[in-house]
């Protein structure tokens, strides 16, 4: 599931990648498309990102069956 998420959001980013490229020039700072495509390109990245890198899991010091860990 994981690596058919971040194939579907790669793709994603390509096809905006695409249009960005092919947007025509000049391009005025309040372009509202262009700069939905370019959020969009963020969003995009930062989920990929997300999806790649390794969660934080928190884990008790003492792995013994029985144990009680403490919360800080």
């Amino acid at each position: 599931m994981l690596n058919s998420s971040l194939s579907e959001l790669r793709k994603a980013r390509q096809l905006l990648l695409s249009e960005i490229s092919a947007y025509p020039s000049p391009i005025a700072g309040c372009d509202e498309q262009f700069n939905k495509l370019l959020s969009d390109r963020a969003r995009i990245s930062n989920a990929i990102k997300a999806l790649e890198s390794s969660p934080f899991v928190a884990t008790p010091c003492d792995l013994q069956p029985g144990s009680v860990s403490e919360s800080r």
